[in-house]
């Protein structure tokens, strides 16, 4: 009775993202028109999609908080939390470096900027990141509640961890304590439960409102450096994540994403990780096995520092605009693309804008003109619904990865559906 629900859930999500494609795709074409803009796309899609985004963020601090605090008190100990961390952002790094090396490859191949001309340029005038040390000095928060007020994600991250870890050395009393949080755990995944059976509504709301104001007709100035970016981003989802998950865990990447289907469709229609986190956690536990205690920290660490679509997209806008200006970019500012691409990944962390801010860090680094992201802003947007969606399957394959490495993922479960197959035909 329950996988018939989830199915036909998942079949609705999927059939509400069709259709927003299809009716913004039309209303694009129809042309302007101020009615269909003022009272549908600027009234009904927007006001769905948003209201739709803010109930998902709504859930993301709660589940974050709730979710660290008992996954941390049931470890354990110290040490156990320093291996799963350092294992999980050692893969994070990995797999953002991976992302951006083979960018530079294909983009070098495929030469996208080459032959490119335009008449005007737009310019881009791009935010200054905060300094290194700075950042890893805010991770630690001097207010906890501000920081669940700000919805700064690496201070909810640290307080929970610490909060976590108090727990388990305060006997009886943080016993009491875990009892109170493993019960709101369980209040606030069911509140995911029922903000899902809207889920298809609030799907086709955004897609609709994206595709009747961007429609396909913004790619084709740009359709190879478009088409470029699209081509890593799937080869990176889809063959060096299942090649990684199949050499370090043993687990089947068919069957993950089968399991991981849900959070992918949401993370494209959203473009946020963060506003994915609830869907990705309760995928990963309930369809892939993992453990709460691996999950809870995993996945919201995942979602503010791994992004390897942002450093894809990097890679081939770095080589495009070089190509487009003229610049030769020899073997050292390769070099120096790839390491900024990757460490900055968890040094932007939850700045606002953070992909095009990373971006103009590279083009600084690397001495290309800010300005020239301005070329790409046109198709950004679509591109960037994919990158989510690659960003957080990332993140579901390192936390499948570790919780395989540390006995934390139930097989089982993992496997449920092959299993359940294989009974069927002895029968």
């Amino acid at each position: 009775m329950t996988t018939k629900k989830k199915k036909s859930l998942t079949f609705k999500i999927l059939a509400g993202m069709l259709a927003g494609l299809l009716v913004g795709a039309i209303l694009n074409l129809i042309g302007p028109n101020d009615i269909v803009h003022t009272y549908l796309i600027g009234g009904i899609f927007d006001l769905g999609g948003k209201i739709f985004i803010a109930a998902l963020k709504l859930l993301v601090v709660p589940i974050v908080l709730v979710s660290l605090v008992c996954g941390t008190a049931a470890l354990g100990n110290i040490r156990e939390l320093g291996i799963i961390g350092g294992k999980t952002l050692g893969l994070y790094l990995l797999t953002t470096a991976l992302a951006v090396i083979i960018a530079l490859v294909v983009a070098l191949v495929v030469a996208p900027g080459v032959g490119f001309h335009l008449s005007t340029t737009a310019t881009f005038t791009g935010k200054d990141s905060p300094p290194f040390l700075d950042t890893l000095i805010n991770i630690f928060p001097t207010n906890p509640f501000k920081a669940l007020t700000d919805g700064n994600m690496l201070q909810i991250i640290v307080f929970s961890l610490l909060f976590g870890l108090a727990i388990t050395v305060s006997g009886a009393p943080g016993k009491r304590v875990l009892s109170i949080f493993q019960d709101l755990n369980k209040v606030v995944m069911k509140l995911v439960m029922m903000l899902m059976e809207v889920a298809p509504y609030g799907v086709f709301f955004l897609l609709a409102k994206v595709f009747a104001e961007q429609g396909f007709g913004a790619i084709v100035p740009l359709a190879k450096y478009f088409f470029t970016v699209l081509f890593v981003l799937f080869l990176h989802a889809f063959i060096s994540y299942p090649a990684l998950l199949k050499a370090l865990s043993g687990l089947n990447p068919i069957r993950f994403f089968k399991n991981f289907k849900r959070p992918i469709v949401f993370a494209f229609s959203t473009a946020s990780s963060n506003a994915t986190i609830p869907i990705t956690m309760e995928s990963v536990e309930n369809q892939c096995g993992v453990k709460n205690s691996i999950a809870s920290f995993t996945i919201p660490l995942g979602a503010t520092i791994n992004m390897d679509g942002t450093a894809i997209m990097q890679g081939v806008a770095t080589i495009f605009i070089a190509q487009v200006y003229g610049v030769h970019l020899g073997p050292t500012a390769l070099l120096m693309v790839i390491m900024t691409a990757t460490l900055a990944s968890v040094g932007t962390a939850g700045v606002p804008g953070v992909g095009l801010i990373m971006l103009a860090m590279v083009f600084r680094q690397v001495g290309l003109p800010v300005e020239g992201i301005g070329l790409i802003l046109g198709v950004d947007r679509l591109l960037d619904m994919t990158r989510t969606a690659v960003n957080i399957t990332g993140d579901g394959v390192v936390t499948c990865i570790v919780a395989k490495s540390e006995k934390q993922l139930s097989e089982t479960t993992f496997n449920a559906e092959t299993i359940k197959k294989e009974k069927e035909v002895t029968l």
